[in-house]
């Protein structure tokens, strides 16, 4: 995913960019963080529990499936997961901006180890029941409340902000690569031998992102300003927010469509066992093309130097559309290949989203910012989820498909219109002290900015 900013930096000038535009000049090339010792050692950990990851997701939905046969208990395992974030999320931000974040990510790596294994022994013993998984769900995600704003914001503390988005780029390359061979494997495994296996290696792969964190050189990472103990810091944060129209729209276009388009697992698991009457390996399939397009979203995004808002909107509208052609796709070859395109524009989504808001963030504030657009993005899961597989089980996996692709192009629209309404945003970036401030303008103002710059022009 991704992170935040904070480190020392060169001395540079104030620079104004378009209306809508994020933007910090890179280092150069589409891979320039990977040049710094300690992202290396962190992506390298990253890929191996992120496959992991991928191979449980896999599992897990497939073994509530196999227990159930319920695409709606699938969404509720789905909500149980991220029912947390919801709750909780806003505090996890607090906890990571006050505590050093790779002591934090410590404990929460080998924390999510744990849920892991204690499935795997669960599944391999042979006394699962689906209740378990429930539990095991709601777990782990009590652990990322911690973990997802802590791992955005120690990006930026192995970068520096000059390679912010480029790192948020190759996170998503690296998750969505892992997605690629998690599933494959998950499909494999769980035809050959059950899930319990597909369990236990995810919970023995957080091994590798644990030894990348302790073989870090702290004295290379970047100084950040930690905000000291204190009350009210949840309320700063949402008022902080709340007075930035530019992180504002972002973050509600990303819960409308985490919320009702993102809901994979309940849509793909119905799609192959209701519609086109597979198995767990076309499950796998489906996952990896999904993945192959996510991955070339994100190769895309790190090329990209800037993040605009237009993109931002152009791409939830084209998801949105993806999402409703799919599901009225004929057959299962033209619905497969509708999966790379979705892919793709979902990670480009994800990306610009989270690399605006990052970039647009004071440091102190990142973790809190982080947190709220994180409890936005997958919090919704827990209403989305129950709503979206109970109109799957109830109307099939072409309804239920189709309204979150209806719902994702509605928000699209609505935001577009209101961006193009009330006029743009413009970006000052100031380097110099390591703060970064961001203005919205009103079209009128700025047009009146304009008017006054040719006034003075004239009379010079």
């Amino acid at each position: 995913m991704s992170s935040g900013p904070g480190a020392d930096s060169a001395p540079a000038p104030n620079t104004h960019d378009d209306a809508r535009t994020t933007s910090l000049k890179p280092k150069g090339g589409t891979f320039s963080s990977l040049k710094v010792r300690n992202y290396r050692l962190f992506a390298t950990g990253q890929v191996v529990s992120n496959t992991g990851t991928w191979m449980q997701r896999i599992a897990q939905d497939w073994l509530v499936l196999s227990l159930t046969g319920s695409s709606a208990a699938v969404g509720i395992t789905t909500a149980l997961q991220f029912l947390p974030m919801l709750l909780f999320g806003l505090y996890g931000g607090v906890i990571a901006d006050r505590y050093p974040k790779r002591r934090l990510l410590l404990i929460t790596q080998l924390a999510m180890g744990l849920t892991g294994l204690a499935l795997a022994v669960l599944t391999l013993s042979g006394h699962v029941q689906v209740w378990h998984v429930y539990l095991t769900a709601f777990a782990l995600g009590l652990v990322t409340v911690v973990d997802n704003p802590v791992r955005q914001a120690f990006v930026v503390e192995m970068v520096g902000p000059a390679d912010l988005r480029n790192a948020v780029s190759l996170n998503s390359a690296n998750f969505q690569s892992a997605r690629l061979v998690g599933p494959a494997i998950a499909g494999v495994l769980i035809t050959a031998v059950g899930s319990g296996w597909a369990f236990l290696l995810n919970g023995l792969s957080y091994a590798a992102p644990l030894a990348g964190l302790l073989m870090m050189r702290t004295s290379e990472l970047h100084k950040v300003d930690r905000a000291p103990r204190g009350k009210g810091q949840l309320r700063e944060g949402l008022r902080y927010v709340a007075g930035r129209p530019d992180l504002i729209w972002p973050i509600v276009l990303v819960g409308f469509i985490g919320t009702f388009g993102f809901n994979f697992p309940i849509w793909l698991t119905a799609f192959v066992n209701d519609v086109f009457h597979a198995g767990a390996g076309t499950y796998g399939l489906l996952n990896t093309l999904m993945a192959a397009g996510s991955l070339i979203g994100a190769l895309l995004a790190a090329r990209r130097g800037t993040s605009r808002l237009r993109l931002l909107v152009g791409a939830a509208a084209l998801f949105g559309l993806l999402e409703i052609t799919a599901a009225l796709a004929p057959t299962f070859w033209v619905f497969a290949a509708l999966l790379v395109p979705i892919g793709m524009f979902g990670l480009t989504i994800n990306v610009t989203a989270n690399s605006s808001v990052q970039l647009a963030t004071d440091q102190a504030m990142r973790g809190r910012v982080m947190s709220l657009f994180m409890m936005v993005f997958m919090g919704g899961t827990p209403l989305g989820a129950p709503l979206v597989g109970w109109v799957t089980d109830v109307y099939g996996a072409r309804v239920g498909f189709l309204a979150g692709g209806v719902v994702s192009l509605l928000a699209a629209s609505a935001i577009g219109f209101t961006l193009a309404r009330v006029g743009g945003l413009r970006l000052r970036i100031d380097l110099r002290r390591g703060h970064r401030r961001v203005e919205f303008v009103p079209r009128e103002s700025a047009r009146e900015s304009a008017t006054q710059r040719e006034e003075l022009a004239a009379t010079a």
